[in-house]
């Protein structure tokens, strides 16, 4: 079935445009240490780090993210928010294929940092810092 088609966009739902848009997304993982995150740490949108300490926070390779994202084309981004819920900072560094394209991957000690991650090519991803 295909979505309905109304003046220049797609419809999903019945056009109520006050309804609540839910998505479905996992748990996301807590972290007190360095650690290579994931992709399914970067699928749910959501890393959270608790410690008190500074730590790294490495990204998956690039390969290993075009694995878990196969449908993603150049072009294609999604959005990953670091939760520093201590006074510890981690800072997110990138893994093989990775270019960290603003001018810092660090969080802030108790708040949130928001990232955006863009497929740049095959087993290439740029990581900006968006928010926080």
């Amino acid at each position: 079935m295909a979505l309905p088609n109304g003046s220049g966009g797609y419809q999903i739902g019945d056009g109520n445009i006050a309804e609540v848009v839910f998505t479905n997304v996992t748990v996301p993982a807590a972290y007190t240490a360095a650690v290579t995150l994931t992709a399914a740490d970067l699928a749910s949108g959501l890393v959270i780090y608790t410690s008190a300490s500074t730590a790294n926070l490495t990204l998956p390779t690039a390969a290993i993210t075009d694995a878990a994202f196969s449908s993603a084309k150049v072009g294609s981004s999604f959005d990953v928010a670091l939760v520093t819920t201590s006074t510890g900072v981690p800072t997110i560094v990138v893994g093989t294929g990775w270019s960290l394209a603003s001018t810092s991957g660090a969080g802030v000690a108790s708040k949130s940092v928001l990232f955006r991650a863009v497929k740049t090519g095959d087993a290439a991803y740029s990581l900006y810092r968006i928010a926080g």
